[in-house]
């Protein structure tokens, strides 16, 4: 005659609040698990692995609002908050996994689930990855920010070139006409002065003195001189205008460029650092390797809790965990059974009162 197994608690295998708490945390039925001490080693790892995720993640998702926020309650709260929601996810990937079935149906169950702990490894990951990695981040942030604001500066001074390129265009020319006035009285005067020096050239006589020649050349001095002042009064106004405008091209960019570095010189947020660490990542095989590790190790610990359900042989508490869900089908398959068939019976019943009452007297 066969035995039935004492399902009931030792006296000597008493569970501490700390062992209770991480059977909690495994996403075990409690219930069940008092019946099977056997199982509470496992379970209080399993727990234990889910507890220490989501602290991670607490850390990780505190981290990373910081740098968006830079508000220390806000990234307390939001850390919290996320570090909840990353435990009640993986208990429930935990406690989900069953093993009854088949190993292949026990694998694809698990497949879905090991591909959400992944992600989930990779999110927690990557703020760690960056506080980790501070003092290098930090220092490749202010080569981007150099770089950034060196490419803002090369487009500043295309843009400064091209609005101010028409007034500096016009101006350019009213300068030079300027300096055309200013040849033809300077020549003027060289000619004077040669022919009061009495200087044998093309254009003066070689006599000394003032002379005709002389008074003429001396009137076309004048003449030219006239002509250079009437052009320099005539464009002063011009060119005070032109200036204005070239000035206000480059008050406004200037402007426009120290209030973009201000926000570059702020460019240290989350994306930022990710992209500062990529970039790492890309120039360092050293550090790319590192991060993988780091990715990789959360990566494990969150699969963990998954893994080890699944490779664990099945024990007490999933016969148990079985036999307690298969109870429950029987009863409710019995309870349908049984309104079926007094649904059934009372329809009959009602069908029978019809029938008599159609009958003739």
């Amino acid at each position: 005659m066969k035995t039935q197994p004492n399902l009931q608690r030792p006296e000597n295998h008493t569970m501490n609040w700390f062992q209770h708490f991480l059977l909690l945390c495994s996403g075990g039925n409690i219930h069940i698990l008092r019946k099977t001490p056997s199982e509470w080693n496992k379970f209080a790892g399993i727990g234990g692995i889910v507890l220490f995720t989501a602290v991670f993640a607490t850390l990780s998702a505190g981290y990373a609002m910081y740098t968006v926020f830079d508000d220390l309650w806000v990234s307390v709260a939001f850390g919290i908050v996320w570090g909840l929601m990353i435990f009640n996810l993986d208990r429930y990937i935990v406690s989900s996994i069953k093993k009854t079935g088949s190993w292949g149906n026990q694998i694809l169950m698990a497949v879905p689930r090991l591909i959400l702990a992944g992600f989930l490894g990779i999110i927690i990951s990557k703020p760690l990855e960056l506080k980790i990695f501070e003092k290098e981040v930090n220092k490749q942030l202010n080569t981007i920010i150099q770089r950034n604001k060196t490419k803002l500066q090369a487009e500043m001074n295309s843009r400064i070139l091209q609005q101010s390129s028409p007034f500096e265009n016009e101006k350019k020319q009213i300068q030079e006409k300027t300096a055309i006035y200013q040849a033809s009285y300077d020549s003027a005067a060289v000619e004077l002065e040669k022919e009061i020096l009495g200087k044998q050239s093309g254009l003066t006589s070689g006599k000394v003195g003032y002379g005709t020649n002389a008074k003429r050349k001396a009137e076309l001095k004048e003449q030219r001189r006239q002509d250079l002042e009437n052009h320099r009064a005539s464009s002063a106004q011009r060119l005070e205008y032109l200036d204005r405008e070239i000035s206000k091209v480059y008050t406004n960019i200037e402007t426009e460029r120290d209030k973009t570095e201000t926000i570059e010189d702020r460019f240290n947020g989350l994306a930022a650092r990710l992209q500062a660490l990529d970039e790492l990542g890309k120039d360092s095989a050293i550090m790319a390797l590192a991060a993988s590790f780091i990715m990789g190790l959360f990566i494990c610990l969150e699969i963990a809790p998954v893994l080890v359900k699944l490779i664990s042989s099945a024990g007490p508490y999933d016969y148990l965990l079985d036999k307690t869900e298969n109870d429950f089908r029987l009863y409710a398959h019995e309870k349908i059974q049984k309104g079926n068939a007094s649904t059934d019976h009372r329809i009959s019943s009602f069908k029978r009162a019809l029938n008599d009452e159609k009958e003739p007297l």
